[in-house]
Parts: C-alpha cells; sequence; structure tokens
C-alpha cells in the first residue's frame, strides 16, 4: 500500500490531466448505466407500443450515443496514460539523479547493468501499471458502479444473487495477484543480470575474443536468458489464469439470475422488457470488473518493480554536506592527512597514514599492488570518506566544507581515459561549461593535442564516439589532460597517467603533464618509477601504510622496498 500511495503520489502535479479525464470516465460508465437502462422503456414502446417514431430514431440515436462515447473515452485514455507517462517521467529523472549524488562505495556494490535495467525496464513495468491504474480502473469502477445502480434499481432480489457472486471472484484475484507480485520482482532481477552480461559482453568483447570464449559467453547468455523465461511463463501462468477462474465463479451467478429471473417472468412478476435491461445491465457489469481484475494484475506487477526501484530512490548517500559546511573560495593547495584509516567493511586498506603535500610541491605514491595508493588520494576528491582521521584542504577538514566547492579545487587525470560520446571540444570543457573556444584550443596546446584535433575531419566538432574509440590511447590521455588544464584546479591527481602508453605517446604526454603540473599540488600514482625521480617527495605505501619517504636518491640510498622496487625495474 505504500508503494502504491507513492506512485500515485508521483502523479499529483498532474491533477487537472486526471480531473479531466476523470469527468470523461463519469460520462463513458454514466452511458453504460444510461444504455442498460434504457433497454427496458425503448424495448415497451417499440414492442408494446408500436412506437414507429422511436423505432426510427434508434438507429440514429445509437450512432450518436457511440459517438459521444468514443470521444469521451479517447479524452480518458489521452489525458490518464499522459499523467501516467508525465509521472513516470519523474521517476525516472529521480532514480537517476539520486545515482548521480550515491558514493562509489554504492557503485561498486551494484553492477553497472542492473543499475541501468531499474532506470530502464523496472521503470518501463511501473509505467504499464500506472498507465493501467490511472487509464482503466477510473472508468471501469464508474462504470461497474453506474451498472450496478441499474440492477437494484430493476430487481433488488436478483442484484443481490450477482452481488454474491462478485466479492467471491477477489479471493482467487488477490492470490493471484500476490504471485505476480513477486514473480515481476524476481523477474525484473534476472533482467537485470541478463543487462549485466551484456554490458559487460558490450565492454569486454575485445578481451572476449582475443581469449576465443565467445562460446562459453554465449552459455552464460542462454542461461541467464532461460532463467528469465521461467521466471516470466510463471507470470504468464497466473495472469492467464485469472480471468477464466473468474468467468468459471460468473457462471454461477448469471446461472441462478436466468433460473430466478426467467421463472418470475414466466410468473407474471416481472416483464420481458424489465427482465432483457437487467440481462444487459448484468452482462455489460462483468465487463468492467474483469477489466479491474485485469488491471489488478498488471498493477501488481508494477508494484513488484516499483519496490526494486524504490529501493535505489530511497538509497541514503554515504558523502553528504555537513550542516553549515563552508563554500571554499580557490584554496592555495596544502592537503594534509591526518591519522588517517579507512576499511572496506572490515577490511584495513589504509592504517594511520599521516602526509601533508605543500602548495606547488609534487608528491608520488608508489608500492607493491593493493598498497593503498588509489583509497588514498580519492579522500581527497571525498570520493570516501575515511573511517578514522582526517583530510585537510588548507586547514579545513573536507568533511566541514561542500562537495561541490572542494570538487572545483582538485583535477584528475586517471589511468583509465573516461570520454563521452561528444565532440572533442566539449570533452575538453567538460569541468568548465562556460570556456570559450580560444580557452578550449589554448589548453588543448598547452596538452599537445591542437596538431592531432586539427587533422580531425570536423576539428574540434569532431564526434569522437563511445568512450573515445576514434582515437588512440595517447591521443584520448591527452585529451583528458586538456581537459584538466581547462578546469585550472589547484590540486592534480595523477592516477598512472601514462601506464598504458607506448615510448612515443608516453613523451608527449609527459611533457603534457608536466605543463599540467606547473603551479599545482600535484600527487602522482605511478609504478614506472622513471616518470616520477624528479618527485618533490616519493611516498612508499605497503600494506595500508607508509614504509618509506623521501627523495628518490634518499630512497635509493635507504636500501628499502623502493630501492628493492627500482632494482626490479632497472635490473638490466
Amino acid at each position: 500500500m505504500n508503494h502504491f500511495k507513492r506512485l500515485l503520489g508521483y502523479s499529483r502535479p498532474y491533477w487537472w490531466r486526471i480531473a479531466l479525464a476523470a469527468t470523461a470516465s463519469l460520462a463513458v460508465g454514466g452511458m453504460d448505466g444510461a444504455f442498460a437502462y434504457l433497454v427496458e422503456p425503448v424495448l415497451k414502446k417499440i414492442f408494446s407500443g408500436k412506437d414507429m417514431l422511436i423505432f426510427t430514431l434508434l438507429p440514429v440515436g445509437i450512432i450518436a450515443l457511440f459517438v459521444v462515447r468514443g470521444v469521451c473515452r479517447y479524452t480518458n485514455e489521452y489525458f490518464m496514460r499522459t499523467a501516467g507517462q508525465l509521472a513516470v517521467q519523474d521517476v525516472r529523472n529521480e532514480i537517476y539523479g539520486r545515482n548521480m549524488r550515491l558514493g562509489l562505495g554504492f557503485f561498486m556494490r551494484h553492477p553497472t547493468g542492473t543499475l541501468m535495467s531499474r532506470i530502464t525496464n523496472d521503470v518501463n513495468v511501473m509505467q504499464e501499471g500506472v498507465a493501467s491504474m490511472t487509464t482503466g480502473l477510473f472508468r471501469d469502477c464508474v462504470s461497474a458502479v453506474s451498472l450496478l445502480g441499474v440492477i437494484f434499481y430493476r430487481s433488488w432480489t436478483l442484484a443481490l444473487i450477482t452481488f454474491v457472486v462478485i466479492p467471491v471472484t477477489v479471493i482467487p484475484a488477490r492470490m493471484i495477484g500476490t504471485r505476480i507480485k513477486r514473480l515481476s520482482k524476481q523477474g525484473q532481477g534476472k533482467l537485470g543480470a541478463l543487462t549485466s552480461i551484456l554490458q559487460e559482453t558490450f565492454t569486454g568483447i575485445k578481451v572476449i575474443k582475443a581469449f576465443g570464449l565467445e562460446g562459453r559467453e554465449t552459455e552464460k547468455f542462454h542461461q541467464c536468458n532461460a532463467e528469465l523465461y521461467t521466471t516470466l511463463r510463471k507470470s504468464i501462468k497466473y495472469a492467464g489464469l485469472s480471468t477464466p477462474i473468474m468467468e468459471f465463479i460468473i457462471s454461477f451467478g448469471i446461472a441462478a439470475v436466468i433460473w430466478v429471473g426467467g421463472s418470475s417472468v414466466m410468473q407474471g412478476k416481472m416483464s420481458a422488457s424489465e427482465f432483457f435491461s437487467f440481462i444487459a445491465a448484468m452482462i455489460l457489469l462483468f465487463t468492467p470488473i474483469k477489466r479491474i481484475i485485469s488491471t489488478y494484475n498488471v498493477v501488481q506487477g508494477a508494484l513488484g518493480a516499483a519496490e526494486r526501484v524504490f529501493e535505489i530512490i530511497d538509497e541514503k548517500p554515504e558523502i553528504v554536506d555537513a550542516p553549515d559546511s563552508l563554500d571554499l573560495g580557490r584554496v592555495g593547495g596544502e592537503v594534509e592527512f591526518r591519522g588517517v584509516s579507512f576499511r572496506y567493511d572490515d577490511e584495513y586498506v589504509l592504517r594511520d597514514v599521516s602526509l601533508q603535500a605543500h602548495k606547488g610541491e609534487v608528491v608520488a605514491l608508489v608500492g607493491p599492488s593493493g598498497g593503498g595508493k588509489t583509497t588514498l588520494v580519492s579522500l581527497i576528491t571525498r570520493f570516501y570518506d575515511p573511517s578514522e582521521g582526517a583530510v585537510l584542504v588548507d586547514g579545513h577538514d573536507i568533511r566541514q566544507v561542500t562537495l561541490k566547492s572542494l570538487l572545483n579545487q582538485v583535477a584528475l587525470v586517471d589511468q583509465e581515459t573516461i570520454l563521452f560520446n561528444d565532440t572533442i571540444a566539449n570533452n575538453i570543457r567538460y569541468g568548465r561549461s562556460e570556456a570559450t573556444d580560444a580557452e578550449v584550443e589554448q589548453a588543448a596546446s598547452a596538452a599537445y593535442a591542437h596538431d592531432f584535433i586539427l587533422e580531425l575531419p570536423e576539428g574540434y566538432q569532431t564526434n569522437i564516439g563511445d568512450r573515445g574509440v576514434r582515437l588512440s590511447g595517447g591521443q584520448r590521455q591527452r585529451i583528458c589532460i586538456a581537459r584538466a588544464i581547462l578546469k585550472d584546479a589547484p590540486i592534480l591527481i595523477l592516477d598512472e597517467a601514462t601506464s598504458a602508453l607506448d615510448t612515443e605517446s608516453e613523451q608527449m604526454v609527459q611533457a603534457a603533464l608536466n605543463n599540467l603540473m606547473a603551479n599545482r599540488t600535484t600527487f602522482v600514482i605511478a609504478h614506472r618509477l622513471s616518470t616520477i625521480i624528479h618527485a618533490d617527495r616519493i611516498i612508499v605505501l605497503e600494506k595500508g601504510g607508509i614504509a618509506e619517504m623521501g627523495s628518490h636518491q634518499a630512497l635509493l640510498d635507504n636500501q628499502g622496498l623502493y630501492s628493492r622496487l627500482h632494482g626490479m625495474q632497472f635490473k638490466n
């Protein structure tokens, strides 16, 4: 019921559409009752009173009635469905917006394909439910109530027989609806798993083909698809059972009405025209009731999907602005880690790290994989908050400043070159949408990207495709560097920015990075020790703690972990 109320709550801003559709529904439902009511007097006048005028006008009246009914039905359908579509559009916007505000930890816990499925497939199922509910439920309820009024007016004894049967249909409808809701939630989960497989397959198609594992991945997809079919088959089975069971129960009411009513006509207690009027109203009544039960099943499926959607909407962001948080102006670039520890669940990744980087200083982070290098710099941007200790920028605990103003102080160049399916110019100005074309070109020149951009078919307006697939690795990295240069942030994080490049590309990218690092506090994560020998300080991280700290030469002279790593890389 709570999910149902929440779904209806999204329709509230579009009340005027719903009100207009409801008015049309009243007309449609009222016409059903009027049609059933008028059967008796019209038949009496034509067959008993031999009224030729009414007989002549009857075909015209029927056509006019159905024209008006059609206009009202269209009005109801159009405005109810558009209200439902707008409501679901708001749901989709909200779930996407909530996702954008959640921390990286959330995205690490949920596969990308599953999240995509909740925004697309789950919301589509909700959309069907909202559309069915808002379009048909009100109209059919009005129609059922008006027809019930007619049958009670014609014969309350026959109406009681009919009315006894109708509540009995609710029992199987509710049982079936509950199963459909549960299976809908399971089905959406299976569909999310299928979407995850698709996302992983298309993203990693190069690796799949390189290892010749197309067959294995195809088998995995087939198995997941079969599990989805099994769940959907059960939903179809229960949905298909709904109408036959209900019609079987209703048949007892129809049989009883015909027996009792027919006996009354033969005994002279009821006229044939009154009986036909009652039968017409009763037959018409069962149609909206069947539609209501069918709509109920659809709504139950939508509620199953809604539970999955609302789970995401209700997810609490882990990283939020503190009350009365400060808005940082442009900072100098002093960064301090003060007794910082961080853990995933109960597993520590960092333990009691204390480190200070001064304005304009280049600090390199090296060490074995899993030592906590990337996690440490991720704390600067508040991708995560430390489990213990604090991170300070210019003396401010970053948990006490607004996240937006903090991120304005930091530029990131990652080993994974994240570019968007857009023009080169828009990718470069991603962090500063207001930047002029001249500023974009100046940043590209500083990143040694201007020349190759001009060689492209449309220059800066060239669309680079999904994740920049139309560019080489070195070109993509230089676009990312140009983006960081244009942002002009006082703190810079370079996470393995040259690790995947060939020698020629690395030299150009390194020259671009030198331009980027000028006058900025820079944290460099590197496995290639040759790229950080000129760093002001080198921090060696091992098992989440600082093992060594000093200049390149001092660490070599110390004959510790850094010296061993250096020896392994340069032993030849």
